[in-house]
């Protein structure tokens, strides 16, 4: 049997926080009814739940997101069996200090002028609507009693997931 616990306010950005800060998406945006996907490292989260990534100035995502600031990010971490989609609104941003501050030795990879280079952008992103699933007991026991359930045909006790609303 899972739980139920639906998140908002506060404890709805606790759990972004927990499930996606300093992680990987799948970053999908619109062109037309097409949806288009990649990865993407979160940069940050602040306090208010608003999510960060760096960005090419005339990105194909950066002028998709012009054209429909709708977007959908997914994180999985499939290791620890924590999942947590978001529908979300994103907006283009050129903050020199808020780069300044996002800013890791990683990103140089994308940008070879470094924080300085006049290509880099932000992407700010205002999460709407979501839905997160957890384990209880981590991998390995959660594994364990589907297993149980599948051979005495109860249900198993898949863990805790359910909405956020930031």
């Amino acid at each position: 049997m899972e739980d139920i616990k639906n998140l908002s306010d506060d404890a709805a950005i606790n759990k972004l926080k927990a499930l996606a800060e300093n992680k990987i998406c799948l970053f999908c945006t619109f062109e037309g009814n097409e949806i288009v996907s990649r990865p993407m490292s979160t940069q940050g989260i602040d306090d208010n739940g608003t999510i960060w990534f760096f960005s090419s100035r005339n990105s194909l995502k950066n002028i998709q997101i012009t054209a429909d600031n709708k977007v959908y990010l997914m994180y999985a971490d499939t290791g620890a069996q924590h999942y947590l989609s978001l529908t979300a609104y994103a907006q283009i941003v050129d903050d020199r200090k808020k780069i300044e501050a996002l800013w890791t030795p990683l990103a140089k990879a994308w940008f070879e002028q470094g924080k300085e280079d006049p290509d880099i952008t932000l992407i700010k992103v205002h999460p709407d609507v979501g839905h997160y699933w957890d384990t209880k007991n981590g991998k390995l026991i959660s594994m364990i009693k589907i297993a149980a359930a599948a051979l005495t045909g109860n249900q198993p006790d898949a863990g805790v997931h359910g909405s956020v609303k930031y």
